[in-house]
């Protein structure tokens, strides 16, 4: 079986809408701004986008709304052809300790971490659902959704992809196919990182990452 290009499945419908002339809209569910800077910059040319802020795997308050403003500061600042909005959810932790229940043990990549993927796309899913069906009149609905999660090369674009078009097809939605790390993306998303001076952490958000780098830091300090 050939292994699926996401990258170019992407370059080939920008390149479909920008020879129709149109610009589709897209919410994007963003894991933080690092992940975000880069696919901010490069969508923003083809899409009116949206920035979907949703991650109650973040381990405390103060850490969720730290991600959210630098998020916010950063779809503020940087120039784009099509300005980003930001919506942001209330942090409620209760879901993802719900689904992580009986895999807090499990390795980074593992199960826990697939159910987590889901619960977050999942909840992207179902405010593009919600919000095309009450749409205001002469508003463009979604025409897509996906995630800046795949830009990290701790994170299997596959599984994301897999699990993205799945729930698109429970709900009636295209998921735009997506591979950010490629073409230089991971690179470029350090690069604006460091030119906006984005608040860049050393885990997921998790409790169970930071335990494991904790741990690891402290072994590799022995």
């Amino acid at each position: 079986m050939n292994k699926r290009n996401y990258q170019h499945e992407l370059e080939q419908l920008i390149k479909k809408h920008e020879a129709a002339g149109e610009t589709p809209r897209l919410l994007i569910h963003a894991c933080c701004a690092p992940c975000s800077s880069y696919v901010m910059e490069y969508l923003s040319r083809y899409f009116l986008i949206d920035f979907y802020y949703y991650n109650p795997n973040i381990d405390t308050a103060r850490e969720y709304a730290y991600r959210e403003e630098e998020l916010k500061r950063l779809a503020a600042s940087m120039p784009m052809v099509h300005p980003a909005g930001v919506i942001a959810e209330d942090y409620d932790p209760e879901h993802f300790y719900e689904i992580a229940r009986g895999h807090e043990k499990d390795p980074e990549r593992g199960e826990r971490c697939l159910r987590c993927y889901e619960l977050r796309l999942r909840k992207t899913a179902e405010y593009v659902k919600r919000t095309n069906e009450n749409i205001p009149a002469g508003e463009k609905p979604y025409s897509y959704f996906t995630t800046t999660l795949s830009i990290s090369p701790m994170k299997d674009a596959a599984a994301l992809n897999g699990i993205g078009e799945r729930i698109a097809a429970e709900y009636g939605l295209r998921y735009l196919p997506s591979d950010f790390k490629k073409k230089g993306g991971y690179l470029r998303s350090t690069e604006l990182s460091r030119e906006y001076g984005l608040y860049r952490q050393d885990y997921c958000g998790c409790v169970f990452s930071r335990r494991k780098n904790e741990t690891n830091g402290s072994e590799a300090s022995q």
